[in-house]
């Protein structure tokens, strides 16, 4: 087991990473908040994976539960889906004690965090991620939101959950390209802050791919704990935080373009991480190379590392203007120096945009 601090003064709070914590669950959670009526808030078929062994937890340690389902999805984060929720809140009788405990991905814990930041101004939230991308990064931070039509997670908050319960076992029921989603943050988090972690990646590819208990635990842990660590130096992304978007502003435009349908995020960051080196490298900030290394690094895990050539990179530059993180209209950038090194910085070009992608294109596409 291992327990992390994310350390926020009054709104700091645990990330306990155990095989099996589920089970535990609801001890864990007593701990950590003072209300005894709970709402769990989670999809259909996590709830019959693993939401009975949740509430039976949650029973043995004296709450009283209620179960909502929401359909998942990036469709279902928006305005109406969080306005279904305060409602059932309501109907529930839920004040301001009460807690909001998330069962599910990102999706999931965006939402149900939002609900739970903004219903009676604020009450208890726990996260129980059940992917790994919503392990590694989502609910890590406190950042909880919606999305509008013209991009992801334009109106929300930050509301620091008040415990984060990862259980590596529930990640065995995921098909591979959600795993790799998750793992492309893993890469991400090692390319930002941890040299040492991306070539142990690299040099474990097989036992990561083969989901080998301790490895993927060992990985699962350190990426928290990096998240951890630049969350409690900036917990409202005033400038070290920054860095944790490597790979997401193109993320993200490529995300919109395409209708959150065509890419999972962590394909999506993939590809925005290559470019992104791309620029470094063209600008002089990065030794030659350094693209091609993290490139390679991610189709060993089968991630994407060029935008498909019938997606109109007209849209996808359009989309990257509305990025919530942009400022005076200026994107932030993070560049790549070297693995375990990055730079932020609000001087990329449209214009360099392109020439990175055009560059991709020809560096990383089929004959």
């Amino acid at each position: 087991m291992a327990t992390i601090k994310v350390d926020l003064g009054k709104n700091s709070y645990e990330i306990v990473v155990k095989n099996g914590i589920l089970k535990n669950a609801g001890a864990e959670i007593a701990r950590a908040c003072r209300g005894r009526t709970a709402v769990v808030v989670t999809e259909a078929g996590i709830y019959e994976l693993y939401g009975h062994s949740l509430m039976d937890s949650l029973s043995s340690a004296g709450f009283h539960v209620f179960t909502t389902m929401i359909p998942g999805g990036e469709d279902c984060k928006v305005f109406d889906t969080a306005i279904e929720l305060y409602n059932r809140l309501l109907g529930f009788g839920i004040d301001r004690s009460g807690v909001l405990i998330t069962l599910g991905g990102g999706i999931t814990g965006d939402l149900g965090g939002f609900a739970a930041a903004t219903y009676l101004r604020g009450i208890d939230f726990i996260n129980i991620p059940t992917t790994l991308l919503a392990q590694v990064d989502a609910s890590i931070g406190g950042k909880v939101g919606v999305n509008l039509i013209e991009g992801k997670n334009l109106v929300g908050a930050f509301h620091q959950p008040r415990r984060v319960l990862i259980d590596p076992d529930l990640i065995a029921t995921l098909p591979y390209p959600e795993l790799a989603s998750g793992l492309a943050e893993i890469i991400k988090h090692g390319i930002i802050a941890d040299q040492e972690m991306f070539y142990f990646i690299r040099s474990r590819t097989d036992a990561i791919r083969g989901m080998e208990s301790d490895t993927l635990e060992n990985v699962i842990v350190r990426s928290c704990e990096i998240k951890a660590d630049i969350v409690s130096k900036d917990e409202k992304e005033s400038g070290l935080r920054a860095v944790l978007n490597y790979g997401h502003t193109v993320g993200h435009g490529i995300e919109a373009a395409t209708g959150y349908s065509r890419y999972t995020h962590g394909e999506a960051v993939s590809i925005g991480m290559v470019t992104a080196a791309l620029i470094s490298e063209t600008a002089g900030l990065a030794a030659r190379g350094i693209a091609e290394e993290i490139a390679e690094t991610l189709q060993y895990f089968s991630l994407p590392v060029l935008l498909d050539a019938d997606v109109d990179l007209d849209k996808v530059i359009a989309a990257m203007k509305y990025d919530k993180k942009s400022v005076s209209r200026k994107l932030k950038f993070i560049l790549p120096k070297r693995i375990g090194k990055v730079i932020i910085t609000d001087s990329v070009t449209e214009a360099d945009i392109r020439q990175a992608m055009e560059k991709q294109a020809m560096l990383f596409g089929q004959d």
